[in-house]
């Protein structure tokens, strides 16, 4: 299976789900990888301590232009939607920070001017921690777009029995990029107003683009039902409830996993495990019905 773990905002609780998960099912003796796809801050390797064995530098092509071949035409910049490269006049001006990598330019110019050089977006890192195999990206500074970083972390992927996305937090893009291709998409949330607000945004997000998903609630409290209203109303299962157990955030400050510290979590986590098998499983028996003839 191939899981993104996500949220509608920042701080309910991502990288708790994935390590925790990741840490059970190798303790199962599953093969597993955890990648974490939030460039711009990742943490999972605060918690997992990974021994880190391999790094590249990521790079973006974009755009240089032979002044001595371009006749100003105008194509290039007609077919940018990001107005990286444009045409002032009889020069071309090129903007590499706006630049998305499409190659688009590239191909439509007519005079074969325009060749393309690598901007570097980042590292990729790679290693392993207790039988997990591990990746994240780490965004350069003043670099405002992950995407391009988040599919080189992506394509760091291992032959592995689960796969583990940690999202970045929100609804937009780099969101987006991580569970795309994912089969299935836990949204973390905590139970407090701005928590459910944003959760709805994250649920709206994962149907739209029809990947299957559920809940897992954050800092679960006793008699506080508003967690259980919404998901309800949507229609979505409730997959795990972490309760809100000071410990939990006392050795997440300590960089520790709370299914080593926290006697109980690891059965928590364990039925979330096994409940995401038996969806994984029922999955591939949809999949299969829908293939027969």
């Amino acid at each position: 299976m191939r899981i993104a773990i996500a949220s509608g905002k920042g701080g309910t609780g991502k990288t708790t789900v994935a390590v925790n998960l990741a840490l059970v099912a190798s303790k199962e003796g599953r093969s597993v990888q955890l990648l974490d796809c939030d460039v711009e801050e990742p943490n999972s390797h605060l918690f997992l301590h990974p021994e880190l064995e391999t790094s590249r530098r990521v790079f973006l092509p974009v755009p240089t232009v032979d002044k001595s071949l371009c006749t100003a035409c105008g194509e290039c910049g007609k077919i940018c939607a990001y107005s990286a490269i444009v045409v002032v006049k009889d020069k071309v001006l090129t903007f590499p920070e706006l630049c998305h990598g499409c190659g688009g330019c590239k191909r439509v110019c007519p005079e074969e001017a325009i060749r393309e050089t690598g901007r570097e977006m980042g590292v990729v890192e790679c290693g392993r921690a207790d039988g997990i195999a591990f990746a994240h990206g780490k965004l350069r500074v003043s670099e405002v777009m992950p995407v391009p970083l988040i599919r080189a972390v992506k394509g760091s992927a291992d032959d592995v029995d689960l796969h583990l996305f940690d999202a970045p937090p929100g609804t937009s893009c780099p969101v987006i990029e991580t569970i795309r291709g994912s089969s299935y998409v836990l949204l973390v949330t905590e139970p407090t107003p701005f928590g459910l607000w944003d959760l709805g945004l994250a649920l709206d997000m994962a149907k739209k683009l029809g990947v299957p998903h559920g809940i897992v609630v954050n800092r679960h409290m006793d008699g506080n039902e508003s967690a259980r209203r919404l998901a309800s109303e949507r229609g979505v299962e409730i997959l795990a409830e972490i309760p809100d157990d000071r410990r939990v955030a006392e050795a997440y400050s300590r960089g520790e996993a709370a299914v080593d510290a926290v006697p109980g979590t690891r059965d928590v986590f364990t039925r979330l495990l096994q409940r995401l098998l038996e969806l994984g499983r029922a999955g591939e028996q949809t999949e299969k019905g829908a293939a027969k003839p």
